[in-house]
Parts: C-alpha cells; sequence; structure tokens
C-alpha cells in the first residue's frame, strides 16, 4: 500500500460535487487526492504521512477567480493607494504624503478612488494641483474605466481645449472646452503612455505581491483579464512567464490576450504567436480579452435604449460598443476556429446580446469546439438574452461583490436607467434556474478580491457589514451558497480548462482551503465572518494563518 504525503482528518470536508456530498477526511499523494472518505482513510497514514487534524473546520476546493488583474493589483498596492477610503480629503492627503514620501518619482500614479466620492463622480485637476502642483499625477479610478489627472499630468500629454475625444472615451471638459481633470475610458491612454513605464523588476514584483495575497484568502488559480498594454499600463505577461520559468509561480494562471480595439483581424497570428510563446508550466495564455463596452456609471456600458438623464428623460446616448458588432461575430468566429476561448467584457444589456451573437456566430460555422467563451460583469442582461448563455455554452462569468446597494449603484446607475433595467441587474438566479453555467471572479483591484466576500454577497445581495435597514438589492436574484461556492470553484475551473481541480475527488489535483468555520453551519448574514487558515496548491501550503 502506498502511504500518503498528505491527511486531513477530523473534517468536515465539502468535495463539491454534484451530489453535495461530505466527508470526514481526504489522503494527498505526489500532489493529487489519493483518497476521500471516513476512517479508511487513516489507513493511508505512514511514518512519513504528514497529519492536519482539521477540528472541525470546513476543507474546500481552492477558490478561483475568473476575472482579475493581479499583477495590475500587486502594482498598485506598491503605489500611491487609494483604496479603503472614500472621503476627497483623505484622498487628498494620501496623494500629498505619498508625494513627499517619494521625492524620486517623476510621476505620482496609483489608484482606487470611488467615484461616489465626487459630485457626478467627476474630480477635478484643481482639487490634485493643491497637494502636488510641481509632478504630474494620474490615478485610476477603482474601477479603472477612468483616471483623474492632475494640470501637469494634462499639460505632460499635450491635452488642451482642442484635443479631440478618442473614438473610445471622453475627456471630461470645463466650460471653456479645458479638459478637467477626469478621463473616461480609452481617454486615459492619452495622458498614461507618457508616464514612466513600470520595469520587468516592477511587474514581477507586483505578482509575486499578489500571489502571497491571493493565497493568503485561498484563491489557487485564476484568469488574468487582461494581457497587454492598455491605458497606459504595460504588458504583464513578461512577469507571468518569468516566474513560470524560475518557479515562483505557485498558482494557476490563464491569461487572456488583449483585443487591441483598434485594430482588426491582422492581429490574429500576432495572438497565436503570443500563445505559443506565454506557455509554460503552471501559466498559459489560452484566451483572448475582448472589451465590447465600458461601464454604466460614466454611460459607456452599450445599452439596447439610452440613458435617462436627471430627470428621468431618455438622452441620445445609448453607450459605447468597441467593437463593431457585425466585425465582432467575425473575429470571435476566427478565434473559435483556433480553438482560442474569447473572454468579453460585457457589461450592459447591448453588449451582453453583441457577445453573445458572436459566440452563436461562432458556433454557426465551427460547430461546438469546446472553447468555454464566457462573458464577464453582466450588470444589464436583457431577459429576452438569459436562456441564450445555456443554449450557447456561454458561461456567465459573474463578479457578486456589485450586486448589492451602495453608492455607485444607487447615486449613479439606478437613476440613470429607470425601474425596469434596474430590475436586471446582475440576474444571477435568473441565469442559474435557466441552466446557465455559472463562474466567479472579483475584478481586483477594481474591487476587493475577497472570494469569501463575494459569497457572502451573491447569498444576501447585502454588502459585508451593511446597515440592517438596507434592502436587499433584488432578493428574487440570491443564490444558495453551494452554488455561489461551486460557481468560486468548479465553475472557474470549469472556465479555467483546469478539469481536475475544483472537486475533491480521488485524481484531481490537492488545490485545498481550510477555512475557520463551516459556513454553512451559520446563519448566511455571517458568511463574511469566515477566514482562511491555510491554502495549498498541489498539495504544497503556501500560506498558513499565524
Amino acid at each position: 500500500m502506498t502511504r500518503a504525503d498528505l491527511v486531513f482528518t477530523g473534517g468536515p470536508i465539502h468535495t463539491g460535487d454534484a451530489a453535495r456530498t461530505r466527508a470526514t477526511a481526504l489522503a494527498v499523494t505526489g500532489g493529487r487526492i489519493t483518497a476521500v472518505g471516513h476512517d479508511e482513510v487513516r489507513e493511508l497514514v505512514g511514518p512519513g504521512t504528514e497529519v492536519v487534524d482539521l477540528h472541525g473546520k470546513l476543507l474546500i476546493a481552492g477558490f478561483q477567480d475568473a476575472h482579475v488583474h493581479a499583477v495590475y493589483g500587486g502594482m498598485e498596492m506598491a503605489s500611491c493607494d487609494l483604496t479603503g477610503t472614500v472621503g476627497v480629503d483623505d484622498y487628498l492627503r494620501l496623494v500629498g504624503e505619498y508625494a513627499a514620501a517619494h521625492p524620486e518619482k517623476e510621476w505620482i500614479t496609483g489608484g482606487g478612488w470611488s467615484l461616489e466620492s465626487f459630485d457626478g463622480g467627476l474630480p477635478t485637476r484643481q482639487l490634485l494641483d493643491r497637494v502636488v502642483p510641481d509632478r504630474p499625477v494620474l490615478l485610476a479610478n477603482r474601477d479603472h474605466h477612468g483616471a483623474w489627472a492632475n494640470t501637469r499630468a494634462l499639460e505632460a500629454a499635450g491635452l488642451t481645449r482642442d484635443t479631440p475625444d478618442p473614438a473610445d472615451g471622453r475627456i471630461e471638459r470645463e466650460p471653456d472646452g479645458t479638459p478637467s481633470g477626469m478621463l473616461q475610458e480609452g481617454a486615459v491612454g492619452l495622458v498614461g503612455k507618457h508616464a514612466p513605464a513600470a520595469t520587468l523588476a516592477d511587474r514581477l514584483a507586483g505578482l509575486l505581491d499578489a500571489q502571497r495575497m491571493l493565497h493568503s484568502l485561498g484563491i489557487t488559480a485564476w484568469q488574468d483579464a487582461l494581457l497587454g498594454e492598455f491605458g497606459g499600463n504595460p504588458d504583464p505577461s513578461d512577469a507571468y512567464l518569468t516566474a513560470a520559468q524560475d518557479g515562483t509561480l505557485t498558482a494557476r494562471v490563464v491569461g487572456a490576450l488583449w483585443w487591441d480595439r483598434e485594430r482588426g483581424a491582422e492581429q490574429i497570428p500576432e495572438l497565436v504567436a503570443r500563445r505559443e510563446k506565454l506557455s509554460h508550466g503552471r501559466f498559459r495564455a489560452g484566451a483572448v480579452k475582448i472589451m465590447q463596452d465600458g461601464i454604466a456609471e460614466n454611460f459607456t456600458a452599450a445599452l439596447t435604449s439610452p440613458y435617462l438623464d436627471g430627470c428621468g428623460c431618455a438622452t441620445g446616448n445609448s453607450g459605447l460598443s468597441f467593437v463593431d458588432p457585425l466585425a465582432l461575430r467575425e473575429h470571435v468566429t476566427a478565434l473559435d476556429a483556433l480553438d482560442f476561448q474569447v473572454h468579453f467584457h460585457a457589461l450592459g444589456d447591448r453588449a451582453v446580446r453583441e457577445a453573445l451573437d458572436a459566440v452563436e456566430a461562432a458556433l454557426a460555422a465551427n460547430g461546438r469546439r469546446g472553447n468555454r467563451h464566457h462573458l464577464a460583469h453582466l450588470q444589464l442582461v436583457h431577459p429576452e438574452d438569459v436562456p441564450r448563455f445555456a443554449a450557447l455554452g456561454a458561461i456567465a462569468n459573474i463578479q457578486p461583490l456589485w450586486a448589492a446597494h451602495e453608492p455607485q449603484m444607487d447615486e449613479l446607475t439606478i437613476p440613470f436607467l429607470g425601474p425596469e433595467r434596474a430590475a436586471w441587474q446582475y440576474p444571477f438566479g435568473d441565469l442559474l434556474r435557466a441552466g446557465a453555467t455559472l463562474a466567479a471572479g472579483s475584478d481586483w483591484p477594481v474591487s476587493s478580491p475577497v472570494p469569501i466576500e463575494g459569497l457572502h454577497v451573491a447569498v444576501n445581495r447585502r454588502e459585508p457589514g451593511a446597515d440592517p435597514a438596507t434592502p436587499v438589492f433584488l432578493p428574487e436574484q440570491r443564490l444558495d451558497l453551494a452554488t455561489a461556492l461551486a460557481a468560486y470553484t468548479a465553475g472557474t475551473a470549469h472556465l479555467n480548462r483546469l478539469d481536475d481541480t475544483g472537486i475533491l475527488r480521488p485524481g484531481h489535483l490537492a488545490d485545498l482551503v481550510v477555512l475557520d468555520r463551516d459556513p454553512f453551519a451559520a446563519p448566511a448574514e455571517e458568511i463574511a465572518d469566515t477566514r482562511v487558515l491555510r491554502t495549498y496548491v498541489g498539495g504544497q501550503e503556501v500560506f498558513a494563518a499565524e
């Protein structure tokens, strides 16, 4: 009898299989699960076996994040980080302190501020000029679809009242046309490209810092949703390849290669070459990311009917489709034929429909090739399109943390959608009932990377720590805990084509997480109190709580 390298006893163990079975013991040999059961698993314990007594703590499959920007998030943690507050005075204090602490920096860069902090979501250059008048400052907002610049940054980029808006973005302006300091979508790159480029060492440090943090949250695998240059941000691909080659990449990572929306099909051969180059060890770049629209808060999410104004009247703006819908069908069909997985950013209902139409065109032309295309964000899904996910095999890649009442939702979104469309937001329950496969992710650093918090909102449709008087956001769209957990484990494993992960069964890789409690045994309102104690990848411990 072959003895196990590692045995967990004293469960519960949530296997995550279709029957939602439970065990009390699990064995690992050579990085894979070799037994799942009860007392009989103890027979695999030998002199060299490490035995972990769970003492009633829950063992689950490792979390997998279906949409994250790990390198950018790690680099942002090391820059001027404005996350954790929504006060304008706090932002200015943090920017001033960071600038004073880093006199050597030619530009002050970072991000994490919230749209809700400013009237209409529009900060001004003059605010930043108060604290940093002598150097350019460029700070991405929390959702990374816009940025706040001071006067020196605008001047460095040559932006004036005569500078036209790019086709895929908008320069917010003062009454005389002068750039106000807020840049939307593609306009960010007009300034960002002038900031000093990050080095490979910067990117690699960002990746490893992010990996440590993500492992501490129980995350064992993820899909990085943007490998390429965008908005002045560097391509993080070389950091992943370096870490994969030198063995410091302990997570399993799928990369989504950026589709340059200013180009067309001529870039496909380059994507094929990059896929070949960027596959080593635990890293492979087998997906292509197409950003089809923007976000609702700045009115660039693509809608099937116009946004409303502050008085509730229809405007002339229905958002932006960054890729022509007919061309999108052709591009996705070509990518599918080459066995790329397409990862769509589709937030508005028109963008969702355009992405589904593209998947449908690919299936009609190529048949079902099993490429597991997926649509991320899904803020608005027209009810007519909900059943199309299951019919087309398109995976619903959800970011549950966004499905709650909070200021950006209540002040910057719902009033401009109106009640009918507001009720179409984040329809997780409808998608599940219609047979869609759900995968889950965070979009960090746009929002918190903590999977436990995402589970909490998916189940409760309220933010952790919300005032008890806060209403549940569209309660009919709540998920049960087992379904939400499956989205963060087996669902994303399926999306990532990591088919020997996500469920605890013999033969699967031993990517495991020990929680400090069994959240199934407590009220749903307490899910967010759960903490990660240990994380394992391939049976090797990559995190242990102190």
